[in-house]
C-alpha cells in the first residue's frame, strides 16, 4: 500500500491542480479534507485514525497529543501558512514528528490586507456600501485620512516589516514594538507603552501563544490612544473580544478590524457594531499568495519525507 499524505487544509490546489500530480509522483496517495472547512479535534482525530498518513499538509485544526499520538506512522507536518499554535510542539517533540511551515507566502498578502482595512475603516467605506445595498439610504459619513497618521505596528517582522513600506507612501509615521527585535532601518522601535498611547491606528502581527493571550486586553485598551483604531489579521486570541466590545460601543476606540477570532466561524457580538469591520479569517487568502504557500507546503512535506527516507 502506497504511503498516504493527509491534506487537512479547508481547501486545497483549486487554482494549481499540478501541486496534487506532484504529490501522486512521487508514488504517495493524498486524502483531501472532506468538510472543506477547518476541521475540529474529533474530525481531524479520525480521519488519522482512518488513514494513517505519513505526513500531512495542515490548516490551523487543533493537533493535540491526543489527535498526534493516534499517528502511528507519521513523519512530517507541513503547515501551510506561518503560524503553528495549533499544533502541540511538546508532543510533535515527544514523537519525532519533524514540522515545517511557509512564513514568507502570507507575508504580502495579510499586508495588503491590513491596509485595505485602515482605508476602510478611515473613510467608513462599508458604512456607505452597506447603507445603499440594504437600506436604500445615500449615507455619506465624514472620513479621515491616513496622510499623516501614526501607526504602531505589533510585531515588526515579514509582514509588519512590509506594511511598513505600504504605508511609507501615505506619508505616515510609523511607530514599531517587538520584544524580539530593538532596530529598524525603515522606523522606529518603542516601548509598548508609547506605542499604545501615541498609534493613531494600531495594528497586531505576533503569532499567538499563552503569553501573548488576550495581549490586547481592558488593561491596555485604557492606555490607547483615544478614538483610536485596532486592527488585527494575526491570530485569534490576541485581544479580548469582550473588553473590546466595551470599548468600540462606549466610544473609547473608534473602530477596529478583525480578521482572525478565538472561536471561528465568528457569532460574537461585534457584529452589532457600525465601527468594526470583519472578515472571516481571510488574511493570506489572495490567489497569488495561496498558491505560492501551498507550494511551498509540498516542496516542504517532500524534502523532510526524503530525509526520512520514506520517498526517494
Amino acid at each position: 500500500m502506497p504511503y498516504k499524505i493527509l491534506i487537512t487544509t479547508s481547501s486545497f490546489a483549486k487554482n494549481d491542480l499540478n501541486l496534487l500530480k506532484s504529490i501522486t509522483e512521487q508514488g504517495l496517495q493524498f486524502v483531501l479534507n472532506p468538510f472543506s472547512r477547518k476541521l475540529t479535534e474529533t474530525e481531524v482525530f479520525e480521519l488519522i485514525e482512518q488513514h494513517q498518513p505519513v505526513g500531512m499538509i495542515a490548516g490551523v485544526e487543533p493537533l493535540t497529543r491526543k489527535v498526534l499520538e493516534k499517528a502511528q506512522v507519521l513523519k512530517v507536518i507541513s503547515r501551510a501558512g506561518i503560524g503553528i499554535d495549533s499544533v502541540d510542539l511538546y508532543a510533535v517533540k515527544d514523537l519525532g514528528i519533524t514540522i515545517t511551515n511557509t512564513p514568507d507566502a502570507p507575508t504580502i498578502p495579510v499586508a495588503e490586507l491590513t491596509l485595505g482595512m485602515i482605508l476602510t475603516l478611515l473613510r467608513s467605506i462599508h458604512i456607505s456600501d452597506t447603507s445603499i445595498r440594504h437600506y436604500n439610504s445615500w449615507v455619506r459619513p465624514m472620513g479621515n485620512l491616513l496622510h499623516g497618521r501614526t501607526v504602531g505596528l505589533i510585531g515588526c517582522g515579514r509582514i509588519g516589516s512590509y506594511l511598513s513600506k505600504l504605508l511609507s507612501s501615505f506619508g505616515c509615521e510609523i511607530l514599531g514594538f517587538d520584544p524580539l527585535i530593538d532596530k529598524n532601518d525603515n522606523f522606529s522601535i518603542v516601548s509598548l507603552e508609547k506605542i499604545l498611547s501615541n498609534a493613531d491606528i494600531l495594528s497586531l502581527h505576533i503569532p499567538y501563544n499563552q503569553k501573548n493571550h488576550h495581549f490586547i486586553n481592558t488593561e491596555r485598551i485604557k492606555n490607547m490612544k483615544k478614538g483610536s483604531l485596532l486592527i488585527n489579521t494575526a491570530r485569534g486570541g490576541l485581544i479580548d473580544e469582550d473588553a473590546l466590545y466595551d470599548a468600540l460601543s462606549s466610544g473609547y476606540l473608534g473602530g477596529a478590524a478583525i480578521d482572525c477570532f478565538e472561536q471561528e466561524p465568528y457569532t460574537g457580538k461585534l457584529k452589532k457594531l457600525d465601527n468594526v469591520l470583519l472578515t472571516a479569517h481571510i488574511g493570506s487568502y489572495a490567489q497569488e499568495g495561496r498558491i505560492l504557500m501551498e507550494k511551498q507546503a509540498v516542496e516542504n512535506l517532500l524534502r523532510e519525507l526524503r530525509k526520512a527516507g520514506c520517498i526517494k
